[in-house]
């Protein structure tokens, strides 16, 4: 399983609630998690998932998601 980085434009509890429902769909909500103290608002993932299919979720959700290198 690998861990991957996205930045993301989260910026309350509020947005983290929502792309919690959206990525909860596909993950158990301990293989992911998003920092809001971090200036990427990171959202961080261990997953074996390819990387395409988190940002679909979090895009559903209605936020953006960019795979940080």
């Amino acid at each position: 399983m690998g861990t991957s980085k996205f930045k993301t434009n989260a910026k309350c509890g509020g947005c983290v609630a929502k792309i919690e429902t959206s990525l909860n769909e596909i993950l158990p909500r301990k293989q992911w998690s998003i920092d809001l103290s971090s200036p990427d608002k990171t959202l961080t993932v261990t997953s074996d998932l390819p990387d395409d299919v988190i940002i679909k979720s979090v895009t559903d959700a209605g936020f953006k998601a960019e795979k940080i290198k």
